[in-house]
């Protein structure tokens, strides 16, 4: 089946639902609605508090029996596009990994809101982040953490549905999950997979990001829901995959010829996934698989990592608008 990518609510069938959000670049997150009877399990919340109710608005109007409360929240991991709005889901089990968990306390949304904040004193990169950041509002949000967490796999009952909780983090991020139900024969993998979008590997390892591919791969799903982009079938999975293994072996081979990973990120010709949003990701990529290669363990600095990405995005001190 085709998907339209369009925002809002799509009904995929069987009481599963996707909320889409175009175009899919730095905050534009989807999200997923699981349903049986008078039973629900929402997967993810959105960036801000206005976009979280909007959504909720959204599943409440199509499927009102099933939401007037939600039953449960799962979290596939920890960056704010995909939990900020938890406190808006009221009276919820909210689950997520137990490192998702651990990694949520670490940027709590008021130090997104500071960093907006302080962004234009930062030149390139502060520009480049409110590029990508500055249209969310992140004032006033309440953290509100997961109230259950789990390592490994685990089972949750949505009526007669049963739903897989599958651990395929450290990945994308520490403790990345895919939300799976076979009844419906759908998947929602969270960050995973963005779809016509650069991946970022903000922790990796990559042989743990391509294996989560791989699993999606395997599984007996018709209908595959992104983090970030179009709801897609398997071939969306390989190019996703085929992505990373490419960067993986560029970067390799740059990394064995004495390269910085900054230089590494400049030379690498992205050829067909230039097309994709966002590719000056790669700056972020290569870093990390710059750490795997050398055992490095120290975290490359984040303003450092969202000035490569600025310099390669064309933004400069010249036309930055800061002196």
């Amino acid at each position: 089946m085709h998907w339209t990518y369009e925002k809002g609510l799509h009904e995929l069938g069987n009481g599963s639902y996707a909320w889409l959000a175009p175009d899919g670049s730095w905050g534009w997150s989807n999200a997923g609605l699981i349903t049986d009877g008078e039973e629900s399990l929402l997967v993810d919340t959105l960036f801000d508090l206005e976009l979280t109710r909007e959504m909720l608005a959204g599943m409440r109007a199509a499927v009102p029996a099933a939401t007037a409360r939600f039953d449960t929240l799962v979290n596939t991991h920890a960056n704010g596009d995909h939990c900020h709005g938890n406190e808006l889901v009221t009276g919820a089990e909210i689950i997520a990994s137990t490192a998702a968990a651990e990694e949520m306390n670490e940027l709590p949304p008021e130090a997104l809101a500071a960093f907006v904040t302080m962004a234009r004193e930062l030149g390139p990169a502060g520009e480049y982040f409110l590029h990508c950041f500055g249209q969310f509002n992140f004032e006033g949000i309440t953290f509100t953490p997961p109230t259950k967490t789990f390592s490994g796999e685990m089972q949750i009952a949505v009526g007669d549905k049963t739903v897989q909780l599958i651990e395929v983090g450290p990945a994308h991020t520490r403790g990345d999950v895919l939300v799976y139900c076979p009844a419906d024969k759908t998947v929602f993998t969270g960050d995973i997979l963005f779809i016509e979008g650069t991946p970022i590997m903000w922790q990796g390892p990559v042989a743990n990001w391509i294996a989560a591919c791989q699993r999606i791969e395997a599984m007996d799903v018709d209908t595959i829901v992104p983090g970030h982009g179009p709801i897609c079938d398997k071939s969306g999975v390989v190019a996703v995959r085929q992505y990373l293994e490419f960067v993986r072996d560029e970067a390799r081979t740059r990394f064995d010829a004495g390269l910085s990973a900054r230089e590494a990120a400049r030379d690498i010709e992205l050829g067909q996934y230039s097309a994709w949003s966002d590719p000056e990701r790669i700056a972020v990529n290569v870093d990390c698989l710059y750490r795997e290669f050398d055992d490095e363990s120290k975290a490359t600095d984040i303003l450092e990592l969202f000035t490569r990405m600025a310099e390669l995005a064309g933004y400069s001190q010249e036309n930055s608008g800061v002196s």
